[in-house]
C-alpha cells in the first residue's frame, strides 16, 4: 500500500493564518472522546465477515429501476478515457453536481454519468450499494474503460461498500474520490439517532454494525487508488481532523492519499456542503488525481487555487441561488424523511455462512425528482 497522509508541507504560506485549525483542534479531543464513549456503548455483534473475495449476491433492485437511475453524457461510450461516476451524499441527489461538477467536468472533456440513490440517500446503504455496483458495471461496458467515482460525504464511502462486497467490480474501477466521505462515520450521527432516524443515518453513525462490515479486513483493494479530501471545518462528518480523521483509509493493498484542504490551501475554511460542491481547492486535488496515474499528489496542485473563490463550472451569477436551493433541500429532507428505531440488520451475503444469498428487498420508494433527458456532450 502507498498512503500520502498529510506529511506534505511544501508550499505553506508563511505566516499564514491556522486559525480554523486551531479552533477545531479545540474541539477533536471532546469529539474523540465522546466517539470512544459511543463506540464501546454499541453492542457488538458476533459476525464472521465474508472473505473480501467471496463472490457477491445478485443484486435485488429491478434492473429497470437501476438502469433508470444512471443518466450519463453520450461520451460515455467507447470513451477515450475513464469516465466518472457522480455519486451525490446523504439527503442529496444529482441535482447536488448539475451547476458545479457536471459543467466541469464537461468543460474538462471528461465523460460522466449520475446515479440517483434510493429516497435521496436516506433508505438503506446496503440497498444504496446495488445501484453502484450496477453503474460500474454498466459504465465499464458502455466505456470499455475503468471506472473513476467521484463522491460526496456518503457518496465517496458507498463506492466502498460496492467494491467490499461484490469482487467482480474491483477491476473495473481505477479510482475511487471522496469529498469528504464517511468512512468511518460521524459522531453526528449518533446523537441524531438518539431517539431514531433515518436508516442511511443509523449505519453513518460510529460504532455501527455497517460501518464495522464496511471495513472489516481491509479498506481498500490492490489495482485502485484512493483520494479522501476533506476539511478540518467539516461540520458533518465528525471529527474529521487531527490525526485520525473520519474520512481517511489506511488499510489494505490500494494506493492512498488522505488530505485536507488546509494542507493545500491553509486559509480555506469551506465546510461540508462547501468541499463536494463549490470548493476550489477540492477540485483540483480531485482533478489532478483523475488526471495522472494513481492517487492525488496534492504537491502539484497550484498554489493559485487557493486565491480562487469558486471551483471551475460554479457561475458566480447563480452560485448564491443554487447553494441555497441546496442547503433548503436538505433541511426539507432531514425534517420529513421518516425515522426508524434501530438501524438496519445486516444482509445475510455480509457474512461468511451465506453464500450466494441475493440482498434483501428494498420497500424504499423513489421521491427524487427524476432527469428523463440523456444529456450530451
Amino acid at each position: 500500500m502507498r498512503a500520502w497522509n498529510g506529511s506534505w508541507t511544501g508550499g505553506r504560506r508563511r505566516g499564514a493564518s491556522r486559525s480554523p485549525r486551531r479552533l477545531w483542534a479545540a474541539l477533536v479531543t471532546g469529539f474523540a472522546t465522546l466517539a470512544g464513549a459511543l463506540v464501546t456503548a454499541t453492542p457488538a455483534l458476533a459476525i464472521t465477515y465474508a472473505p473480501v473475495n467471496q463472490p457477491g449476491p445478485s443484486l435485488s433492485v429491478p434492473a429497470a429501476q437501476l438502469r433508470s437511475a444512471l443518466v450519463c453524457t453520450a461520451s460515455v461510450t467507447r470513451a477515450r478515457r475513464a469516465p466518472v461516476l457522480l455519486v451525490p451524499g446523504t439527503l442529496l441527489n444529482p441535482s447536488e453536481f448539475a451547476w458545479n461538477w457536471e459543467p466541469a467536468l464537461s468543460r474538462a472533456k471528461i465523460p460522466y454519468c449520475t446515479v440517483d440513490l434510493p429516497n435521496d440517500g436516506m433508505a438503506d446503504i446496503q440497498i444504496a450499494g446495488e445501484y453502484i455496483v450496477s453503474a460500474i458495471r454498466t459504465m465499464h461496458a458502455m466505456s470499455g474503460q475503468k471506472v473513476d467515482i467521484v463522491g460526496h460525504s456518503q457518496g465517496g464511502m458507498v463506492p466502498r461498500w460496492a467494491l467490499r462486497f461484490w469482487p467482480d467490480t474491483r477491476p473495473l474501477v481505477n479510482a475511487v474520490i471522496g469529498l469528504s466521505p464517511s468512512n468511518h462515520g460521524t459522531v453526528d450521527a449518533n446523537l441524531a439517532c438518539a431517539d431514531g432516524c433515518a436508516p442511511a443515518i443509523w449505519q453513518q453513525a460510529i460504532g455501527s454494525h455497517f460501518l464495522a462490515a464496511l471495513n472489516s479486513y481491509q479498506e481498500t483493494f490492490a489495482g485502485i487508488s484512493y483520494t479522501n479530501i476533506y476539511t478540518d471545518t467539516d461540520e458533518v462528518v465528525v471529527p474529521n481532523i487531527g490525526p485520525h480523521p473520519s474520512s481517511a483509509l489506511t488499510t489494505g493493498d490500494g494506493a492512498i492519499t488522505n488530505v485536507a484542504i488546509q494542507q493545500v490551501c491553509p486559509n480555506d475554511v469551506s465546510e461540508h456542503l462547501g468541499i463536494g460542491t463549490y470548493d476550489a481547492t477540492a477540485y483540483a486535488i480531485a482533478l489532478e488525481a483523475l488526471t495522472h496515474a494513481g492517487p492525488a499528489n496534492p504537491a502539484l496542485v497550484p498554489r493559485s487555487v487557493c486565491l480562487d473563490p469558486l471551483m471551475p463550472g460554479v457561475n458566480p451569477l447563480t452560485f448564491p441561488l443554487d447553494f441555497a436551493t441546496l442547503g433548503a433541500g436538505v433541511a426539507e429532507t432531514l425534517a420529513t424523511y421518516p425515522h426508524v428505531s434501530t438501524e438496519p440488520p445486516l444482509a445475510c451475503y455480509v457474512t461468511a455462512h451465506c453464500p450466494g444469498q441475493p440482498a434483501p428487498r428494498t420497500r424504499a420508494t423513489r421521491t427524487v425528482r427524476r432527469r428523463t433527458a440523456r444529456r450530451s456532450g
